[in-house]
């Protein structure tokens, strides 16, 4: 028995597993860290900067616009020369960059640094969650990627604490509260060093010693690879594959979904104590903590959602309720603040715990060839979209109001619950191999799996 064979996609869980889980938390921490405290720095350094409001949305969205490019282009590249290579001169990026933060005195000089953090993180994004899906069992898979946001979360939370105490310290608190971000970040650096490149993307290459021997290695001395994938292996890939006749529904559904979800999450809480104070709040601060604790649990009960109901049903019936609800916050009347936190409180729970999908959904759509372009493109796109909301939102509340400014973001959530219910793919039982199988995609609204697929294949 002791001799029994089997599939890493049917590995149990080990160490391994938990410490590159625990590895690849570091971006969800350091993103929703950095994200969260540049919305606490803004309302110090915008008055001694003398900023506008183009250049607090320019400086606001500065890591998201960089987070598109870092996508974009590492999550590519990570195809070409692997996945651990990037993994590990992320973080440094972001050690320096967040470090330099203390030193300026410019906005230009702010924004190119936060670009560069971004474009870290965006690398990070299509990177990390590639290679955590790809050591994943497929049991497990679910679960360990959906818990990337809960430390998002955190991340985010931490931020408004930190934020909050160090606005007290004096004039420099806000470049204190950016310099902070180096240190959860140099920690990550130091603990990725060693981390093994990832078998699949080795049997790819056509290194399959190099592959099997990481396998025996971190998986287990049984476990052995689905080395039939490495049959439909290219030499070259482009990013226009992911447009061909198999890969264009998930191409475009991954795209619209995370882009469709993240617009109104970062741009309403990049800017929640300004969005809080037009509504009428006038102590913030604790409905902003208040709201964060629904952020966190939202987060935790959103993994137990990813593990219990299908990738398709979740995607759909949060949309709706987030359609519904940030609707009706939209044209609440501004005296009935009881019920007004109710519905967002509402909202935040519901948006926390859809948020887990985004860190599950792109790693199962696309093979491994191309997996970190396509996990990449669909991050991509996603960040570019946020960035752009992010930007207008202080400039469409300054122009417009708060009304017509969160109806608009409503409007977005409703194209994402029509794109869900039209493309949205079931991918919750497929093997990481099975995704590379053509077959898979059907002119249906989900992807047909064959009963084999859903069951453990043990090799004797």
């Amino acid at each position: 028995m002791s001799n029994q064979k089997y599939l890493m996609d049917d590995a149990p869980l080990n160490k391994f597993h938990l410490r590159i889980t625990a590895l690849t938390f570091g971006s969800n921490f350091s993103d929703g860290f950095a994200l969260g405290i540049i919305g606490m720095a803004l309302s110090l350094l915008g008055p001694e900067m003398k900023l506008g409001p183009i250049w607090e949305g320019l400086i606001g969205s500065s890591a998201l616009i960089g987070l598109f490019f870092g996508s974009l282009f590492l999550g590519g590249l990570s195809d070409r020369i692997g996945r651990q290579k990037i993994y590990l001169a992320n973080f440094l990026i972001i050690t320096v960059a967040s470090a330099l933060q203390f030193f300026v005195h410019d906005p230009w000089t702010l924004f190119i640094l936060r670009l560069l953090i971004g474009i870290a993180l965006g690398g990070d994004y299509a990177v990390g969650s590639t290679l955590l899906a790809e050591f994943s069992p497929r049991k497990y898979r679910g679960l360990l990627l959906s818990s990337l946001n809960v430390l998002w979360t955190v991340g985010y939370v931490v931020s408004n604490i930190v934020g909050f105490y160090l606005q007290k310290s004096g004039p420099d608190s806000w470049r204190w509260m950016l310099v902070s971000a180096a240190i959860p970040a140099f920690i990550v650096l130091i603990l990725r060093i060693g981390t093994p490149e990832s078998p699949l993307w080795l049997l790819k290459m056509g290194r399959v010693e190099e592959a099997r021997a990481i396998v025996r290695k971190y998986i287990g001395p049984n476990a052995i690879l689905d080395e039939t994938i490495k049959e439909n292996s290219k030499t070259a890939f482009r990013m226009v594959d992911l447009f061909s006749k198999h890969l264009w529904k998930r191409t475009t559904f991954g795209s619209l979904f995370y882009l469709c979800q993240v617009v109104p999450y970062f741009a309403i809480y990049t800017f929640l104590p300004t969005i809080l104070s037009k509504m009428g709040f006038e102590e913030t601060f604790s409905v902003d903590m208040q709201l964060n604790i629904f952020l966190l649990v939202g987060s935790i009960v959103g993994v137990w959602c990813t593990e219990k109901l299908t990738r398709r049903s979740f995607t759909i019936s949060t949309f709706i309720i987030l359609t519904i609800s940030l609707f009706m916050l939209s044209v609440w009347p501004k005296d009935s603040q009881t019920l007004a936190i109710i519905i967002f409180a509402t909202f935040t729970f519901v948006m926390s715990a859809a948020s887990n999908l985004t860190l599950v959904y792109p790693a199962e759509l696309f093979p491994t060839e191309i997996r970190g372009t396509g996990v990449g493109v669909t991050t991509a796109v996603s960040r570019i979209g946020s960035a752009i909301g992010t930007f207008l939102l202080p400039v469409s509340v300054s122009s417009w109001g708060m009304g017509p400014s969160m109806i608009a973001m409503s409007v977005i959530l409703l194209i994402g619950t029509i794109v869900s219910i039209a493309w949205a793919p079931e991918t919750k039982f497929l093997s990481i191999s099975d995704v590379n199988k053509p077959e898979l995609e059907t002119g249906n609204s989900h992807i047909e799996i064959d009963s084999s697929f859903s069951n453990n294949r043990n090799i004797l």
